[in-house]
């Protein structure tokens, strides 16, 4: 009788391990954290930096003391707008997550000190809000996308032990190697177009407005987002780039690197991270989709979401296959499959 009672009391632990982890409940999601005026979860955070302080935007969407998702925007310089579409997708699944704009971006303070516009700088810069935001190992997720994921792997490099788990949407490990897909693709268009975008890049006329539209219509229609229409924050996102970090960190376009990031490379360094990492890419996308599923092989704990219709905005043009796979990845971890 008392082996019958030890096996009953097994099997009941182990029904109960094999049952999903709840979320939070509608109430619980939707509680009020803060204090005083309601302000829709929007906290400027102060960050200090060797010029002085500052404060950086973010706003959090949520409540989940187990899934707690920063986002990091691309650009350099872009804003956390083009992120806007999660708010159809992680909700709910009781997923909380926070945009942040970086300093110098459109929301957050604009002290247009090129010193700071650094890896260095905005490594830190994510730490410190991870501090103020109270992330830890047990909640921390962080999602990087495009320059975005340079920045996620730069802090999982320095900082992984605060991490639960790490994603890597559209980048590359390495810009030579990126800069060498972007010439394969450039490669593919038809010669009448690349013969024109030469004779601007020669001269330096990349503000040029018959430049830019070329650019557009043949290269970021079919590379960037891949929509007939680009949605309203996707758009209202182009509109607060800051050109000043993007120039200085990437380069003059798409097509010509030549920033600060120009001889930026970690392909060898992913072996040091252990963090449960997430890479995504796009068949379309201005990031070779095979590299990003090579890096996933990389990582100690690596997996990978490819997104057939994808571009470099897949959260946009193949949100069918982009969001079930974050969503699975952040879930799994959560419950240490």
């Amino acid at each position: 009788m008392r082996y019958c009672f030890l096996l009953a009391v097994v099997l009941i632990c182990l029904a109960r391990c094999g049952q999903p982890v709840k979320g939070p409940g509608l109430a619980e999601y939707f509680a009020t954290q803060d204090s005083g005026a309601q302000s829709g979860n929007v906290r400027m955070v102060e960050i200090t930096t060797p010029k002085g302080k500052f404060h950086v935007w973010t706003k959090r969407f949520g409540s989940n003391p187990r899934i707690k998702l920063l986002l990091l925007h691309g650009g350099p310089g872009a804003t956390h707008e083009y992120f806007e579409c999660y708010e159809n997708f992680l909700p709910k699944e009781g997923i909380e997550f926070i945009y942040y704009d970086q300093l110098d971006s459109h929301y957050s303070d604009q002290p247009n000190d090129s010193s700071l516009w650094t890896t260095e700088h905005f490594v830190e810069e994510v730490e410190q809000v991870r501090q103020a935001l109270g992330l830890n190992k047990d909640n921390f997720y962080l999602l990087g996308h495009s320059w975005g994921g340079i920045l996620a792997m730069e802090y999982a490099l320095k900082y992984q032990s605060n991490l639960k788990g790490l994603i890597i949407s559209n980048m590359m490990a390495s810009m030579p190697e990126y800069e060498k897909y972007n010439g394969v693709l450039r490669s593919k268009m038809r010669k009448s177009l690349v013969d024109s975008l030469r004779s601007y890049e020669d001269k330096g006329k990349y503000k040029d407005s018959v430049y830019q539209a070329l650019v557009f219509s043949e290269y970021y229609k079919q590379h960037l987002c891949r929509l007939a229409e680009w949605p309203e924050p996707l758009s209202r996102c182009f509109k607060h780039i800051s050109d000043g970090i993007y120039v200085t960190m990437q380069g003059p376009s798409e097509f010509k690197t030549g920033g600060r990031l120009i001889t930026w490379d970690r392909s060898k360094d992913l072996a040091r991270i252990t963090v449960p990492t997430l890479t995504i890419g796009g068949e379309f996308d201005t990031m070779d989709p095979k590299y990003m599923e090579w890096m996933s092989k990389q990582v100690k704990q690596g997996s990978y979401v490819y997104c057939p219709e994808g571009s470099h905005c897949d959260m946009w043009d193949d949100q069918e296959h982009y969001f079930p796979g974050l969503i699975k990845f952040l879930k799994d971890v959560d419950t240490n499959k």
